[in-house]
């Protein structure tokens, strides 16, 4: 095994992560669904300028933190770009010349470039964190104010009251859902992480597989080397018995995602129609959309700090390298040499499609922080009930057409 046993043993602190390109499909319903949950606040405002000029004023802010998460992006297709484009190549000619010096020095400027990208996804999700807080408050503000307008109106209706407890009903039946998601995200999350130690396991004696976990911080490209390699037949069946439950037990969860997405529209309908009678009160609606909103944007959040969970685990990866490979002691094994050339190649390919992956992110905000907030530009007040309802039947639409996508493949072997 030589020089990559050794590499093999010692990153096996640094456990390469299932996480992949695919969280792309989680962003862009959630980005949309912030949207257009604004979209329908905003209508239900109409009446009330004082708290349409608040949520004016809360759409803004995140149609602008929108921006920033796209500069943050794109500084991530610019890294994975250099990683395929400059560092790469550089390593491939530090181990052809026998130049560990040169090697430790591109490594060094790669993290330079990582931890800038580290820090710029920190502040993001500080910034997150702020504006789902002030969310909140513009929440509150609206919950005091309805409370005031309604102490004028002597009842609502009966068919108001149906609607609510219809409401209820949708909203105990989501719990239910998601309560069982939640728990069939945990079953994952406990798969993958025996997954995760199986493979690495089965790497640490792969000399090709060693140098790969090293390279390249995902599960999949090591399924599908392991597979290839075709050895250890007894781990193969296991990791095969593993993939298998990962696999069922993820298209469980996507059916509990499209369930639980159903169910939110549902909601969305009976509030909406609950909000316009409400209009017809003159009081105020429920915030419920905000409340939504937040749910959304605290998703995002989470696949910032998943980003930057990530970015993290590439720079250890990389430190490890600098620190415990090129030492000067292996490179002059050929055997070790041509591992690690090859498995560059592999890490270059991978790389080149995760950049891709965020470029898809970029124009994902791009869109949203540009585009899905024209709405603002209209006042509401001055729509015709006609115009009004045409507005809600689009907006309701356009939610109905978001599907939840289907988990299953990002946990099988990436091709």
């Amino acid at each position: 095994m030589g020089g990559a046993g050794v590499l093999a043993r010692r990153t096996g602190a640094v456990v390469p992560t299932s996480w992949s390109p695919g969280f792309i499909e989680e962003l862009l319903p959630s980005s949309q669904q912030v949207s257009l949950l604004y979209h329908l606040s905003y209508l239900c405002l109409a009446k009330f300028p004082k708290l349409e000029r608040l949520l004016r004023m809360r759409a803004v802010e995140t149609q602008l933190l929108f921006g920033s998460s796209e500069a943050v992006l794109l500084k991530c297709v610019g890294t994975s770009q250099n990683l395929v484009s400059s560092l790469f190549p550089m390593l491939t000619h530090a181990v052809e010349k026998n130049k560990p010096t040169l090697a430790v020095q591109y490594l060094e400027k790669a993290r330079t470039w990582i931890n800038e990208i580290i820090r710029d996804v920190e502040k993001m999700v500080e910034r997150y964190d702020i504006h789902n807080r002030d969310v909140a408050t513009t929440t509150s503000d609206i919950i005091t104010e309805k409370k005031e307008t309604d102490k004028q109106l002597s009842q609502l209706s009966k068919d108001i009251a149906a609607m609510m407890e219809t409401v209820k009903k949708l909203e105990a039946e989501l719990n239910k859902t998601t309560a069982q998601l939640t728990e069939t995200e945990k079953k994952i999350d406990a798969k993958n992480r025996e997954l995760q130690n199986l493979v690495r396991d089965a790497a640490a004696k792969s000399s090709r597989l060693a140098i790969l976990a090293a390279l390249v911080p995902f599960i999949g490209p090591l399924l599908k080397a392991f597979y290839e390699a075709r050895n250890a037949p007894a781990v193969a069946e296991n990791i095969k018995a593993l993939e298998s439950e990962l696999n069922q037990l993820s298209a469980e969860k996507t059916s509990l995602k499209q369930q639980q997405w159903n169910l939110q529209v549902q909601i969305i309908d009976w509030r909406m129609k609950l909000a316009k009678l409400q209009l017809d009160k003159d009081s105020i609606p429920e915030p419920t959309y905000l409340g939504e909103v937040q749910r959304y944007l605290t998703k995002i959040q989470k696949i910032l700090i998943q980003l930057k969970g990530f970015w993290e685990n590439v720079y250890s990866l990389l430190g490890t390298i600098k620190e415990r490979t090129f030492v000067g002691e292996h490179l002059d094994e050929p055997d070790f040499k041509e591992e690690f050339l090859k498995s560059i190649r592999t890490a270059s390919q991978i790389w080149e499609a995760f950049g891709q992956s965020c470029g898809r992110a970029v124009q994902i905000f791009r869109v949203q922080s540009k585009d899905a907030y024209r709405f603002l530009e209209i006042d509401p007040a001055s729509l015709s009930q006609a115009v009004w309802q045409k507005e809600y039947d689009s907006v309701k639409e356009r939610l109905q057409q978001l599907k939840v996508f289907d988990d299953s493949p990002k946990l099988a072997i990436q091709q």
